[in-house]
């Protein structure tokens, strides 16, 4: 009797599941206003970074705040930096010096004159062959220190480069256009490097957004790059054009499904990021209807 139980009860369940499955998938491909099967998908950004700094230290200042809109290389935040400032000008006065250059030119000037004049004595037997020599070497020695001081000016500037380079890691910038999702830290917060820390904000790029549908396994190669789509966001309306950039060659197993990414363009950020959409492929036809009618999570970029 438990054996038959059983069985009943599973058969029940799998007549459940059997129903829902097909109510899902009638209502997650249906046609669009123009007679194009359509799909359900999710608008993302077109990628989302933490901003985090490469070095520990106190942040000094935030310029931006939530919802700012933001462009490539524009400072967000800057950490207390008086110190490495003090050492970006100590290596900018040492990359000027020019004393140790005009000394050492001065004798090289002076020991070739001097040997000049040693060897016109010389030809004149007014001079004698180790006074020669000893002008000689001090020529040498008047041209090695002045490849010396030119050497240490060189150093002078790499170093300033240097110290350069620290100070700009004080300074964090956007790494493209966007818009400032959250931020975390304040002025006076301790931001620490690491992926394991708290970031001090982030930071969307949805210039252009990015679409994520998942489709059944038949439409697998009826999508190249290229093909174009309609995308109409929920709750907004309207129809936007989309192209398809990525087709997944690798599936899901477990439901025959396989991911496509558009690229939708956004001028002037109108469109917001983060909400669902159905898509049609209108040059296509024949594409089966989709079984599954919630979109996988958006793959990273």
């Amino acid at each position: 009797m438990k054996s038959l139980s059983l069985v009943r009860v599973t058969a029940v369940a799998l007549a459940l599941w059997g129903a829902a499955h097909a109510a899902i998938a009638q209502s997650s491909s249906q046609p669009s206003p123009s007679g194009a099967q359509t799909y359900e998908c999710v608008i993302e950004p077109n990628q989302a970074v933490e901003i985090r700094s490469s070095v520990e230290g106190v942040i000094d200042k935030v310029f931006v705040k939530r919802g700012d809109r933001v462009t490539a290389g524009q400072i967000l935040a800057q950490l207390e930096s008086n110190a490495e400032i003090s050492a970006v000008e100590m290596a900018l006065h040492r990359s000027k010096m020019e004393g140790r250059i005009a000394s050492a030119r001065s004798r090289l000037e002076y020991a070739d004159k001097k040997l000049e004049r040693t060897a016109s004595l010389q030809k004149e037997h007014y001079s004698t062959p180790q006074l020669r020599d000893e002008a000689e070497a001090e020529k040498r020695i008047a041209e090695a220190d002045l490849k010396d001081a030119l050497e240490n000016q060189q150093a002078a500037r790499l170093e300033h480069k240097h110290a350069t380079d620290l100070l700009s890691r004080r300074y964090l910038r956007s790494p493209f256009n966007g818009v400032v999702v959250d931020r975390m830290l304040n002025p006076g917060d301790l931001a620490e490097s690491g992926t394991g820390r708290k970031p001090i904000m982030k930071v969307a790029q949805v210039e252009p957004l990015r679409v994520e549908v998942v489709l059944p396994l038949p439409a697998w190669g009826k999508l190249p790059v290229g093909t174009k789509a309609s995308v109409m966001p929920e709750g907004l309306g309207g129809s936007y054009p989309a192209v398809v950039t990525v087709s997944d060659s690798v599936f899901d197993s477990a439901s025959g499904t396989f991911g496509v990414r558009l690229e939708l363009t956004n001028p002037k950020g109108m469109l917001p990021a983060g909400i669902r959409c159905k898509v049609a492929f209108p040059a296509v036809s024949g594409l089966p209807a989709k079984p599954v009618a919630k979109p996988t999570q958006a793959k990273p970029a």
